[in-house]
């Protein structure tokens, strides 16, 4: 079975460096999942709930919300994705998927990362690739795609800085 959803990555550009708010490329793994059961929207401060609950496109601060699936590189590349705090979550500002628009993390609608997250397992393969995903139709560009051998994310393709 396969599902394809709308995603955002970084506004940083691609990279792994600490500080850099860069999306690694690469080969990962769900190495935790957080937030089973939690409504969609709720809202997470140090991966913990804190009983506010969002609405999507909500004005204001854009925190992590919904669930989590905190990544952990398997790669040279992305060795500090899991250190960095890398995850994939739902975000508020869904009007911004489909573009850059994270500090380092993959974005999704909240109804699409709680489905996500009730169909990976930790352990699952993510791919962070630096293309729209081949053999997607071009209305599908920009989104994430998971199929049986995992999700695979799209980014858009940019350096990354080395200014500080």
């Amino acid at each position: 079975m396969e599902a394809h959803y709308p995603v955002s990555t970084s506004r940083f550009g691609i990279g792994d460096r600490f500080g850099s708010f860069a999306t690694p490329l690469g080969k990962f793994f769900v190495r935790m999942k957080i937030g089973s059961g939690q409504p969609l929207g709720e809202v997470f401060h140090s991966r913990t709930p804190t009983g506010e609950v969002l609405k999507p496109n909500a004005p204001g601060r854009d925190p992590i919300v919904t669930r989590i699936l905190w990544l952990e590189g398997a790669e040279p590349g992305n060795r500090n994705a899991f250190h960095r705090g890398i995850y994939i979550h739902g975000t508020p500002q869904e009007k911004l998927l489909g573009r850059p628009a994270s500090y380092g993390c993959i974005r999704m609608r909240s109804v699409d990362v709680a489905a996500l997250f009730d169909r990976v397992d930790t352990g699952t393969t993510v791919r962070i690739i630096a293309d729209h995903l081949p053999s997607v139709p071009p209305r599908l560009s920009g989104m994430g795609f998971l199929n049986a051998h995992g999700l695979i994310a799209s980014q858009a393709s940019q350096p990354e800085s080395t200014s500080q």
